[in-house]
């Protein structure tokens, strides 16, 4: 997929307390944290990854994916329905932080957000902001002092495709 692909239709926006926009073919890297700082334990970070590898390839083309402690980074392309629109980045994160806060919750024993209602999204202009944000989620572990080596985080996944 390319940074570089014409719009198909122009980008749009939706607001919470920050501006989100995203357009029809670029990288987006997404972060939300927990709600209250909520850290989240080992079994409720691999059903997380679960619920961050579940769209690859249906809703979205996803290049990485770490699960922090208390917070989750996803550098991903919007994948197309069938009528060739982009997915919407409202809709992949709503899914996503809907479903997991649910199955979370259970895990967790607790009732109540999981998530912060709002995330940063950053949509990505040429391959080298590509890369260096697919090096910043692979390094967040090793920065966070959880581990010496990224290959060492349980909960870090990078396409093994390159994509």
């Amino acid at each position: 997929m390319s940074f570089y692909e014409p719009l198909l239709r122009p980008k749009y926006e939706y607001h919470r307390r920050l501006p989100h926009y995203q357009n029809a073919s670029g990288a987006l890297f997404v972060t939300f944290r927990t709600f209250s700082n909520l850290i989240l334990s080992d079994p409720v970070r691999d059903q997380m990854m679960r619920h961050c590898l579940y769209d690859h390839g249906k809703r979205i083309q996803l290049s990485a994916a770490v699960v922090m402690p208390n917070h989750v980074h996803l550098l991903f392309w919007a994948l197309r329905d069938q009528a060739g629109w982009p997915f919407p980045l409202v809709d992949i994160l709503q899914a996503l932080k809907s479903s997991s806060a649910h199955t979370l919750n259970k895990l967790l024993h607790h009732a109540g957000p999981v998530w912060d209602e709002e995330s940063f999204d950053h949509v990505l202009r040429s391959d080298e902001s590509w890369e260096q944000k697919r090096e910043y989620i692979r390094q967040n572990p090793v920065r966070a002092g959880l581990v010496r080596r990224a290959e060492d985080y349980r909960w870090l996944w990078i396409d093994p495709h390159g994509q």
